[in-house]
């Protein structure tokens, strides 16, 4: 795409994002952002389908949307929920989508508004382009959810199983988190660690701290437990992934008086892991530990989330070459970060994400740079092309995801242009939870 065909892409793009930010949708509040992208996608000729999932006066809004039957299924993947403005003093209202000096403001700017009129602004143009009406080369769906920031347990997850019970499973998706941690072009991302959360409680007998012998002091036994566990190295890590980590988050005991052997003591923990590791096997750890210390006490686990791994294919070459045509730079693949809905659809189909600069997320003022909006119009724009292409180039990607939802190990250290070369898994740049 010539330079010349950007700003009409961005013009297109900065109208959207600017209603979508408009639209308050502080998680579980839509506002009105959902109706806005419902009605940008049928002037288009999508058939939209609105999918609310949850109990009554819980409901989260959710949409999906497809044109094209024929050819590869490429999905796009992204939220419209966002953060609340928080406490801090923005420059410019964080619902206004004001622009000022080549600058677009607003909550859900760069994270991730911007790049669903982003994805938009590049149908539009490739269904114009289209050398005959219908004839895209490809079917283009997006799987728009109102609870990424939040619990997402009615978002992505149940339009999933909506879309595989009535055939509507992707051949590849692409998820507009904002991977680039400070310019356009820095990373894709092929996979997420997994994230599993802790609560330990361990029970004592109260008890004057004058007699010890009279008491149980559960402290004692959490401390040293939590010591056993900080300091044990769960691995160190391989080709696409760093070291797995453990991070003690709280210690409670609720105890105001100088004098007493507490009750009870309890902790909270986090683990970031790798694809060494899935939620049961690191679970299993923490209770064998646990019995060690304090048998019988009480474990709570949550997993949000397993490690996954897009093994590098014809989708994910297309996507880095596009990347470094527009930017001039060889995006990283990377799994570092945080979690995001990928780790959902990982368990359905081939993912990768790619999104704006993510430097400013979650914080205020948070923008995105016109130029850079007009890039990612002209970058997925691009990539649609590759992926419609007919002469078979982008088909089938190789990664499908195996049957327990995660894609496996992938076989060689190869980097987005297909040399050699490690990937890194210490990027700061993907949104994350």
């Amino acid at each position: 795409m010539s330079p010349s065909q950007q700003p009409a892409l961005g013009t297109a793009a900065v109208a959207l994002a600017q209603a979508l930010i408009r639209a308050q949708s502080v998680t579980p509040a839509d506002g009105g952002a959902q109706a806005v992208l419902a009605e940008a996608l049928s002037a288009l000729g999508f058939t939209v389908t609105h999918l609310p999932f949850g109990a009554p006066g819980r409901v989260t809004p959710n949409l999906f949307a497809r044109i094209g039957a024929h050819g590869p299924h490429l999905c796009f993947a992204g939220h419209t929920d966002v953060v609340p403005p928080g406490e801090a003093a923005w420059s410019m209202p964080p619902f206004a989508g004001a622009v000022r000096d080549g600058v677009l403001y607003g909550r859900g700017a760069c994270d991730m508004k911007g790049a669903i009129a982003a994805f938009v602004a590049a149908v539009a143009r490739h269904l114009r382009d289209a050398p005959a009406p219908g004839d895209i080369g490809c079917s283009i769906s997006l799987l728009i959810t109102g609870d990424e920031e939040g619990p997402a347990t009615d978002g992505t997850v149940r339009v999933l199983e909506w879309m595989r019970a009535n055939g509507q499973v992707p051949d590849f998706c692409l998820v507009g988190e904002p991977t680039n941690p400070g310019r356009l072009g820095e990373v894709i991302k092929v996979g997420r660690r997994g994230s599993l959360n802790a609560a330990i409680t361990i029970e004592g007998v109260q008890g004057h701290v004058a007699y010890p012998h009279r008491a149980d002091n559960p402290v004692h036994r959490l401390v040293s437990l939590l010591a056993e566990l900080a300091a044990h190295r769960l691995d160190d890590g391989n080709a696409w992934f760093e070291p797995s980590g453990l991070q003690i988050t709280s210690v409670d005991v609720g105890n105001a008086a100088r004098n007493v052997i507490p009750a009870r003591a309890s902790a909270q923990l986090n683990i970031r892991f790798n694809d060494i590791h899935s939620g049961r096997s690191l679970q299993q750890w923490l209770r064998e530990v646990l019995d060690r210390h304090a048998s019988g006490s009480r474990l709570e686990v949550q997993v949000s989330g397993e490690a996954f791994l897009t093994r590098p294919g014809p989708y994910v070459a297309a996507l880095a070459e596009v990347v470094r045509a527009h930017t001039g730079t060889t995006p990283r693949l990377d799994t570092g970060g945080g979690t995001s809905d990928a780790r959902f659809i990982a368990r359905t189909c081939p993912v990768a994400e790619f999104g704006l600069v993510g430097a400013s997320m979650h914080k205020a003022d948070e923008n995105v740079s016109l130029t850079d909006l007009e890039q990612l119009v002209a970058i997925y724009r691009d990539f649609l092309v590759r992926v419609a292409q007919p002469d078979g180039q982008s088909g089938a990607a190789s990664g499908n995801a195996s049957a327990d939802g995660q894609s496996g190990a992938a076989s060689g250290n190869a980097s987005a242009d297909g040399q050699s070369g490690a990937a890194s898994g210490n990027s700061s740049g993907g949104a994350s939870a």
